[in-house]
């Protein structure tokens, strides 16, 4: 009944237009005070040490970096190597987009950010090359999901925060599953360009492929930089992203200077603003759980479940039908710090793998942002090709059809997630 009472209050607050931050913040106020003997003290103590764990740190290094990157001219480098190496198959132009959404998701951490960095430039490229608007809307919007599974990714560390999974070994199960799906979506978009005729490159020469490879070799050497440091041991996941962030810097002012001194400030103060709006949302999901796990929610979930015989397999398709409804309503940050509190226990009762679930959530999470009416990656798209959104919706439905098949691929073979993560620590 106080779990009834508990989500029936979150969701009448979001269904008034409330901030998803604020509304989980009053749940936990009214609740509180109207039906628990809970000292208010602990509310305060918790809002102070819900986000002083050092992994959340990395959160506004990610997104200080992806930021610095977007603007810093490595996005349009990262693309002129893509088109050379693939540029020449059919649909060439799309399928380098794909390609070009691949490298920057393993620098940017972001989904938004990778939609805007490789969208802004290859769609109108696109257009004026002879393909269907809808046609390249479609690549970038789902191909820039892959931001948030390709490490480093911010969705990562926050379900790391919610659960105390390792970060190191969340960012290794994303390799395999990240470049799996770059390829799905990749084979779907040559199907469709080769089905429909779309126009083609001419073959770049081994030349111009150099040539863009050492132009774009100091965004590539970013992925050196985090992953090979966490995976070393040089450095924790959290100062490899404040090295990202400097090194991010480092490259757009200093080397290919697409970035004056000037626009630092700016670009500090927009990581600065959206750092603070997640950091809000996870101070305010701490609490959440901490209600949740004070009312012992999950725990009776948890036995609820184990006593009525619900298997792994049943457990898993609930899980994916309860993330995917979510994803119509809220945005992944929020979902995750929402739900993985009150799965993650039930999770570990029925002997499934934290990391291959924590690789499971991610992937719900890619295809919420690519599905209306919350999906990020679709306004983002939305602005750059002022195309509506049911228009929209329409364009992403092969490449999400594919997202939802690899969805339940990712599912029920927990071994793509977790064979580079055994290998490397086990």
């Amino acid at each position: 009944m106080n779990a009834l009472i508990i989500f029936v209050l979150l969701f009448a607050l979001m269904l008034t237009g409330m901030p998803i931050s604020i509304s989980l913040g009053l749940t936990v106020l009214t609740f509180l005070f109207t039906m628990t003997t809970v000292p208010i003290e602990s509310v305060a103590l918790k809002l102070f040490t819900g986000i002083e764990r050092f992994e959340i740190m990395a959160i506004p290094f990610f997104i200080l970096a992806g930021n610095f990157l977007t603007h810093g001219g490595v996005a349009r480098r990262m693309i002129n190597f893509a088109t050379a190496m693939v540029g020449h198959w059919h649909g060439g132009l799309a399928l380098a987009g794909v390609m070009a959404c691949a490298l920057f998701a393993a620098v940017s951490g972001s989904s938004p950010a990778t939609v805007v960095a490789i969208g802004s430039i290859i769609l109108p490229a696109m257009v004026r090359q002879g393909f269907p608007k809808r046609f390249g809307a479609g690549v970038i919007t789902t191909s820039g999901a892959l931001g948030i599974l390709i490490p480093p990714s911010i969705v990562m560390v926050m379900y790391s925060v919610s659960t105390n999974t390792s970060v190191g070994a969340l960012f290794m199960a994303g390799v395999i599953p990240g470049l799996l799906l770059a390829t799905l979506l990749g084979l779907t978009t040559w199907f469709l360009a080769r089905k429909n005729n779309y126009p083609r490159l001419p073959k770049a020469s081994w030349a111009m492929r150099w040539r863009t490879f050492k132009d774009s070799i100091w965004g590539l050497l970013l992925i050196i930089v985090v992953m090979g440091g966490i995976y070393s041991g040089v450095f924790t996941p959290t100062e490899a992203a404040a090295m990202a962030a400097v090194y991010a810097f480092f490259v757009a002012v200093f080397v290919y200077k697409d970035m004056g001194l000037k626009k630092v400030p700016k670009v500090l103060l927009d990581s600065a603003a959206m750092s603070a709006m997640l950091l809000y949302i996870i101070t305010n999901a701490v609490l959440f759980s901490f209600l949740l796990t004070s009312e012992n929610i999950p725990q009776v979930m948890a036995e609820w479940i184990t006593n009525k015989g619900l298997g792994v397999v049943p457990f898993l398709l609930v899980v994916n039908v309860l993330l995917l409804l979510a994803g119509n309503v809220m945005e992944p940050s929020s979902i995750v710090l929402i739900m993985a509190p009150i799965l993650f226990p039930v999770a570990m009762k029925l002997g499934i793998d934290p990391i291959h679930f924590g690789i499971l959530i991610v992937v719900n999470m890619e295809v919420g942002l690519c599905h209306p009416p919350v999906g990020l990656n679709l306004y983002v798209a939305s602005g750059i090709t002022k195309m509506g959104i049911t228009e929209l919706t329409m364009a992403v439905m092969p490449w999400l059809l594919t997202m939802l098949a690899f969805l339940a691929l990712i599912t029920y073979v927990p071994q793509i997630s977790l064979w580079l993560p055994n290998l490397v620590y086990r």
